[in-house]
């Protein structure tokens, strides 16, 4: 069977308040379908946002443990995450988007739009939006199960059906592993299991009203070495976190697509918790809550040759944090909350071979100083094939819950005087799109000011003086030779620096590999089909977390990895797939192992609208 094409056209969700298509939007995308994150066969989300420019991965460990995902040289909790709408960073967590838990098998379209994305969507929103999605049609039953290395079980449905006015689709995943010694190699191992779901729903009331309600669900429990409480040095110990987090929304589409007029309101409910325990004793556990409202409203109109889109939107937002220790018998419990609201405005203008794009949004905050942020962009065809675009972009962060109120004993304690991080930025891209060939090659300049940094003495944070500088040049390529092959390929080069606190100068970050790249593959012959990858990730800099905590130099590694089914009958495949193929000793964050190679082999179970 065939590979997708390289030019399908394909509309990118979350680089405008409006779905836009991607030839006509200056916003630096990837995006993977259902068919390729199939072909590759990955358990996780982590290892297909490799495959994306400019997206370091860092695992403490082996797969299922405490994930961070760094988009342009930002930092972890500066990457905002929407799962089928839903915002889904974590509130008890430091805003961080837990995408260890992130199952595969409940995405049937991932989205990385880089750059700051403030202006459309807030806080968060500096280093870059990830969207994943199920399916929005009617597309069938699937079910998989798979077996292998590190004690690996993996069992995942999902299915769609639709009538005239209705929709409902749905997804479910199980995962385990007991994983390896993340220490020294030599201790217990640490695996995971993790349980995710996510349901989605949809009735046409009239040919101008469409209500919606959507829900997902992730938990996880990983296993993982912590410290020795009496020396404080990283140690083999039995530490396990579990993790919730669930999430509902319901929503109402007023209007239609061909119309002048037409807008939106919803409603979300997020909750998550964070349980630490060692050896089955309690140490500490966080839980949060976030209630969102929002509403848009869209004018299309044409004056000459210039369409106009119009897009006004409201935002509010509220938040509650909660943390609870026995370890230190309740000195660091503390129970908090915080609130915004927010105003955007969004102009889209096409005329001829030109696209502009303005917005521009106004976050009202109740515990620090309001924040503005600014996006334009434009973007021309000039012929050929080629096109060329340009982008100035604001983002935020404001600050988490931990830096604002955190405290532990002799140790760290927190600081409400923090203002929001802020960044700016230009990028400059050269666009090639024809028949079966998609490349890019774009450059890309950001400061990132107000930092929130350890203070002199490590005792508390503080916001930086001097501001990060960021820049850095992405190339992509999709390229589709033959009907039964599609390849892409990427490189990214980044110099991502901070100053120091005592001279001032620009200092190298940690965690950010200058050079990264990787090259993906995926088609199908007959009843064959196939998926590979490789990822290359530089050489980067890391901090022991132990004392001496001394800066070390991490090396760089190749991960490939593989999948090839046989469909044994039309709604039936056989498949094996190999991790680490080319079995490297590498490190994410200092001091944590990984796994070496892994064999695993399966069953996919769909009928024809599914099938890969």
């Amino acid at each position: 069977m065939p590979a997708v094409p390289i030019d399908t056209d394909q509309i990118i969700i979350t680089a405008s308040r409006a779905p836009d298509d991607a030839s006509r939007s200056a916003a630096s995308a990837t995006m993977l379908d259902q068919v390729r994150i199939v072909r590759l066969g990955e358990p996780l989300a982590p290892a297909l946002l490799r495959l994306a420019p400019s997206t370091a991965i860092t695992a403490q460990g082996p797969s299922g443990l405490f994930t961070e995902v760094r988009i342009r040289g930002a930092e972890n909790n500066h990457t905002l995450l929407f799962i089928d709408g839903i915002r889904a960073n974590d509130p008890a967590t430091g805003d961080f988007a837990r995408f260890e838990l992130l199952n595969a098998d409940l995405a049937s379209r991932i989205e990385v739009v880089r750059g700051p994305q403030s202006a459309l969507w807030g806080s968060q929103a500096i280093g870059g939006v990830i969207a994943i999605n199920g399916l929005d049609e009617p597309a069938g039953a699937m079910a998989i199960a798979e077996a292998g290395s590190f004690g690996s079980r993996r069992l995942g449905a999902s299915g769609s059906m639709g009538a005239e006015r209705a929709s409902l689709s749905g997804a479910i995943g199980w995962q385990r592993a007991s994983g390896i010694d993340s220490f020294s190699g030599d201790g217990d191992r640490d695996g995971y299991r993790n349980m995710s779901g996510r349901l989605r729903g949809t009735i046409t009331l009239s040919s101008a009203v469409t209500v919606g309600a959507s829900a997902l669900a992730l938990t996880g429990t990983s296993e993982f070495d912590g410290y020795d409480l009496v020396t404080f040095e990283r140690a083999d110990t039995l530490d396990t976190s579990k993790n919730r987090l669930a999430a509902a929304r319901v929503w109402a589409a007023l209007g239609q697509v061909d119309t002048q007029w037409r807008g939106r309101v919803g409603a979300t409910l997020l909750g998550s918790s964070n349980d630490n325990r060692r050896d089955g004793n309690p140490v500490n556990r966080t839980k949060g809550t976030r209630r969102a409202l929002d509403a848009q409203v869209e004018r299309q109109f044409v004056t000459g040759r210039l369409e106009h889109q119009l897009i006004a939107a409201f935002d509010a937002e509220s938040e509650t944090f909660e943390a609870r220790d026995t370890i230190y018998l309740g000195a660091t419990n503390q129970d908090r909350d915080r609130s915004h609201k927010a105003i955007t405005a969004e102009w889209k203008g096409d005329v001829g071979a030109f696209t502009a794009d303005v917005a521009i949004r106004r976050d009202m905050f109740n515990r620090f100083k309001d924040a503005t942020s600014l996006r334009a962009s434009l973007l021309t065809q000039v012929g050929g094939g080629f096109a060329l675009a340009g982008s100035y972009a604001q983002g935020i962060a404001q600050p988490t819950f931990f830096d604002l109120f955190g405290f532990f004993p002799g140790d760290f304690v927190g600081n409400p005087d923090l203002k929001p991080e802020s960044s700016r930025g230009f990028e400059g891209s050269v666009r090639f799109r024809r028949d079966r060939i998609a490349a890019s090659l774009s450059v890309y300049r950001q400061h990132l000011r107000d930092e929130i940094v350890d203070n002199a003495n490590f005792t508390s944070v503080e916001n930086s003086e001097s501001a990060s500088r960021r820049w850095g040049v992405e190339a992509e390529l999709g390229w589709q030779p033959v009907d039964a092959l599609r390849v892409t390929a990427h490189y990214a080069y980044l110099k991502s620096t901070q100053p120091d606190r005592l001279t001032n100068q620009q200092l190298e970050e940690w965690r950010r590999p200058r050079h990264s790249g990787s090259l993906a593959a995926d088609g199908g012959i007959g009843c064959w089909s196939y998926g590979a990858s490789i990822a290359y990730v530089g050489s980067h800099l890391d901090r022991q977390e132990v004392a001496p905590f001394a800066i070390v130099r991490l090396d760089s590694y190749v991960l490939a990895n593989a999948r090839i089914a046989y469909a044994v009958t039309p709604g039936a495949e056989l498949f094996v797939r190999g991790s680490n193929l080319l079995d490297s000793d590498y490190e994410d964050s200092a001091g944590y192992r990984t796994e070496g190679r892994g064999l695993f082999v399966g069953i996919r179970l769909a009928d024809r609208r599914s099938s890969p």
